[in-house]
């Protein structure tokens, strides 16, 4: 079953319209965006509203399989062209053949291989391993990806050829923060959808307040970490509970925070962390350098034992 695009937002509809506009001309189309807002969903809805519908959507991602795996997974294999070969295997672009072949993940395809995929988007025809007889493939090919290719471009690590041919139709979805108007409808879609698998559950939908706060969180996991804290709150029976553990997320994933737990151009700890913290305990007679001198984490970790106690 196809999930639906949930959503009121404008970004939400434009796609929408793109995606009744796109369906039925069979054109290849790139899908972008971060890590969880949905591409999948994107393509689905694509081949649900396709004149392809009655035949297979098949997935393949791109970053689950090392390169010979990944090769024989998606073009298929005569008996005997290598070890544990033992019986002929169909391809992904055999099985989704008249139907659509989403190619998920597609930025972490390794360049070799990329060059077969532009043989078969140019020519419609792929060899299985073992094999030199051509095969014809008549598939959609729809493609996601969560990376800037353009930068992979100029760091020679995607084919520019593949991406023009791939990037015909291009739908970029919006992170949810910047789109919160549709939290409303995704908490109520995901918890009505959700609810008969937790028959235990007494909660209810949000209320006005505990609704605010849920749509003025940033969601850095997106659409996909929305859908798990509201199987969490079926599962607590608690708001209340969800709105205690996002701000602990929130910390853990603060854009300004850079790897090693360093704020971008921070100085490095002070090594006595003894002083620092008996100074932080008063925020109101710290001085500035105390700041220049303690990690954006630090702060962070400080002032909420503060709150706390």
């Amino acid at each position: 079953m196809t999930t639906p695009l949930i959503g009121a937002s404008n970004a939400i509809l434009k796609i929408t319209e793109l995606i009744n506009n796109v369906a039925n001309t069979g054109l290849n189309v790139l899908i972008t965006g971060e890590t969880g807002v949905g591409k999948e969903v994107i393509a689905q809805n694509l081949y649900a509203n396709s004149n392809r519908a009655t035949k297979k959507f098949v997935t393949m991602n791109c970053a689950a399989l090392p390169e010979t795996l990944l090769e024989s997974e998606l073009f298929g294999y005569k008996k005997g062209a290598f070890t544990g070969a033992d019986k002929n295997r169909l391809g992904k672009f055999k099985t989704a053949d008249k139907g659509v072949l989403f190619l998920d993940e597609i930025g972490d395809m390794p360049i070799l291989l990329q060059s077969k995929i532009l043989h078969v988007l140019q020519s419609g025809e792929f060899s299985p391993l073992g094999s030199d007889q051509e095969h014809k493939s008549d598939v959609w090919v729809i493609a996601a990806t969560n990376q800037n290719l353009e930068e992979k471009i100029k760091n020679k690590t995607f084919r520019e050829d593949l991406f023009y041919r791939l990037n015909i139709i291009n739908i970029h979805i919006l992170p949810l923060r910047k789109r919160k108007e549709d939290i409303p409808s995704l908490i109520e879609y995901f918890y009505r959808s959700n609810q008969l698998n937790y028959p235990q559950s007494q909660c209810s939908m949000p209320d006005s307040e505990t609704l605010t706060l849920l749509c003025d969180y940033p969601w850095p996991g997106n659409v996909r970490q929305l859908k798990n804290c509201i199987k969490m709150q079926l599962v607590y029976n608690s708001w209340g509970k969800i709105l205690e553990e996002l701000p602990r997320e929130c910390q853990e994933t603060n854009i300004t925070i850079q790897k090693g737990g360093q704020s971008k151009g921070a100085k490095p700890v002070a090594k006595d962390s003894t002083r620092i913290m008996s100074q932080f305990i008063d925020i109101s007679t710290s001085s500035d350098k105390l700041f220049e001198d303690i990690s954006l984490k630090k702060i962070k970790k400080l002032a909420s034992g503060r709150v706390e106690k």
